[in-house]
């Protein structure tokens, strides 16, 4: 079984993906530590030396190859879901997951995360909120195309038991 989640950054599916992935004995994969890996830089290089085409175009590639691992969580970039009839393959080839974040909740995650993140680096305060809003109401559709639909704020307060029910 493959399990692919996706939505939008911020929204947990990274740390969220290995948990589910330890307590139930599955691989972790995250999508853009693949890609990273493939091109021996990181994504944020990826982005400013080649551009966000390259990449989105490498992500597919990438996405994919995942179609030999098995017994695996795989967490997807925000974007993955939104390009190259991604989500229709990750459909096709495993079960898709939308952790539903709400868009204060992404921009408190964001902005307290380390994590560098191509897309946010030019905006700041409030525009970054605003950005945030615009673009998750411009992937959402794509989001929603998921097999199944979780809201991930409350996968945070309550833990895993709808996800265990669904593995």
């Amino acid at each position: 079984m493959r399990y692919y989640l996706t939505g939008f950054m911020g929204s947990g599916k990274s740390y969220l993906g290995m948990l589910w992935a330890a307590d139930n004995g599955f691989a972790f994969y995250d999508l853009d530590h693949l890609i990273e890996a493939e091109e021996r830089m990181t994504v944020n290089d990826i982005f400013f030396k080649n551009g966000e085409a390259y990449f989105r175009e490498k992500e597919a590639a990438v996405l994919r190859n995942t179609e030999i691992l098995d017994n695996c969580i795989i967490a997807c970039g925000g974007g993955t879901a939104c390009y190259f009839d991604n989500m229709d393959w990750m459909n096709k080839n495993g079960t898709s997951i939308f952790l539903d974040e709400t868009a204060d909740n992404i921009y408190h995650h964001v902005i307290n995360d380390k994590k560098p993140r191509p897309l946010l680096l030019i905006h700041s305060g409030i525009s970054l909120k605003e950005f945030i809003q615009n673009k998750l109401a411009e992937r959402k559709p794509f989001y929603e195309k998921a097999s199944i639909i979780l809201p991930a704020s409350q996968l945070h307060r309550n833990g895993f038991s709808i996800v265990q029910k669904l593995m």
